[in-house]
């Protein structure tokens, strides 16, 4: 069956460190995209990081480059992001998403499975 359960969430000061990872079954990382989303409160959900097969490199928000690197353990079958000089912009629930093959677009329409989402706060 198909599963993705976030973790790693939590309070952190601005310009501090947050690992998230996506524990996910039932994808198979070299076939399949798998991304980052977030959605902070009175926004719409915004992809943050997408691992699109057969695309050199990921997709990174223009907000979150240079930051966040998101990558795969294909042994743990794990999604992480890693997130770096976190800002009080950062702050939202983010969310593991997957599809089986490539994403169609980036728009959260295109994935078709969801986790339940883990809370990032950052203060100032």
């Amino acid at each position: 069956p198909v599963q993705l359960a976030e973790s790693g969430g939590g309070s952190v000061q601005a310009g501090g460190s947050l690992r998230l990872s996506c524990k996910t079954s039932g994808f198979t990382f070299s076939n399949d995209c798998m991304g980052w989303f977030r959605q902070a409160p009175g926004k719409e959900r915004e992809a943050v990081a997408i691992i699109n097969p057969g695309r050199k490199s990921p997709y990174y928000a223009d907000s979150v480059k240079g930051r966040f690197t998101i990558s795969q353990d294909n042994a743990k079958s794990t999604l992480d992001l890693q997130m770096n000089s976190l800002k009080p912009e950062d702050s939202a629930v983010y969310y593991c998403a997957g599809t089986w093959l490539q994403c169609n677009g980036l728009r959260k329409e295109f994935l078709a499975f969801w986790g339940q989402g883990t809370q990032v706060n950052v203060s100032t």
